[in-house]
């Protein structure tokens, strides 16, 4: 098996031609969890699944590997999902999906495929795990939830090689994708890597682009969206909470709360899949 891709459930394969993902053999989940209709689930519920979703299991500084939390992350989904409807029968890419949180949860809300992307090989084997927890409940067809993984480095869609590197995501991808998801990292080890996955995210996207960011941030990415990316729209749907444990050794308090803005961009039709934001300047 390719060690850049860990499968699970069936793939769109007029998207991803160029990346055929073998299916992984899944063992049974402990607690297995019933199959539902998608269309009446709460936020309570959401949450409670959510809760369930394994953090890291040695998270990584330089990646900036900080768990988006099944608070947050619910929140973030059932917004979308009710809002906007974004998500159900959609074809989903979270980027930077670290153990799968987001991607668990768009499916759990009925996007008809999620493909998560990740640099990090054991996060990726960590989210494949997670994925294998939900059992059955992905539908009728006893597949589990529709959800993919791929090891890729995601400022690689930029065309450039990047420092963490795995192979590039293929260029199928590009302008294929009706919903992009992500809680990228906020640009406190690299600097503009925050820019980088908008950036990237703008080159797969056909349709719309979700992401948080520091509310700290805001001109400068309402800026990038409208001047250099040329988004349709670019607005801020709402002023969160992240929680942000302590992960990591230099940690001094048990946690920390920062302040963190869910936008939504709409991806401009004409420049959907196309390299223009190979030369921008975070």
């Amino acid at each position: 098996r390719d060690p850049r891709h860990i499968s699970h459930g069936s793939m769109r394969r007029s998207c991803l031609a160029e990346a055929p993902l073998a299916r992984a053999a899944r063992p049974p989940p402990p607690h297995p969890i019933p199959r539902r209709s998608f269309g009446d689930m709460k936020l309570k519920e959401l949450h409670a699944l959510m809760q369930g979703v394994a953090p890291f299991k040695k998270a990584k500084v330089e990646l900036e590997q900080y768990p988006t939390g099944a608070h947050l992350a619910s929140q973030m989904l059932f917004m979308i999902d009710n809002s906007f409807d974004e998500l159900d029968g959609r074809l989903v890419v979270d980027l930077g999906c670290g153990t799968g949180m987001l991607s668990i949860g768009a499916s759990l809300l009925g996007a008809a495929h999620v493909i998560g992307v990740d640099v990090d090989g054991a996060a990726l084997e960590t989210a494949a795990e997670n994925v294998a927890e939900f059992g059955d409940c992905g539908g009728d067809d006893g597949n589990g939830l529709p959800i993919d993984f791929v090891m890729a480095d995601v400022t690689a869609l930029l065309g450039g090689s990047g420092d963490h590197c795995s192979g590039g995501v293929p260029r199928g991808l590009r302008g294929c994708v009706d919903t992009v998801l992500m809680n990228p990292p906020f640009g406190t080890k690299k600097k503009g890597v925050d820019m980088e996955f908008l950036a990237a995210a703008f080159q797969i996207s056909r349709g719309v682009v979700y992401s948080l960011h520091k509310s700290s941030t805001r001109s400068h990415i309402q800026r990038l969206a409208e001047r250099q990316l040329r988004a349709a729209s670019a607005e801020v749907l709402a002023e969160l909470r992240y929680d942000l444990p302590a992960t990591m050794k230099f940690h001094k308090h048990k946690s920390v709360d920062i302040e963190v803005d869910l936008w939504r961009f709409e991806v401009p039709r004409a420049a959907a899949g196309d390299d223009g934001a190979d030369g921008f300047e975070a």
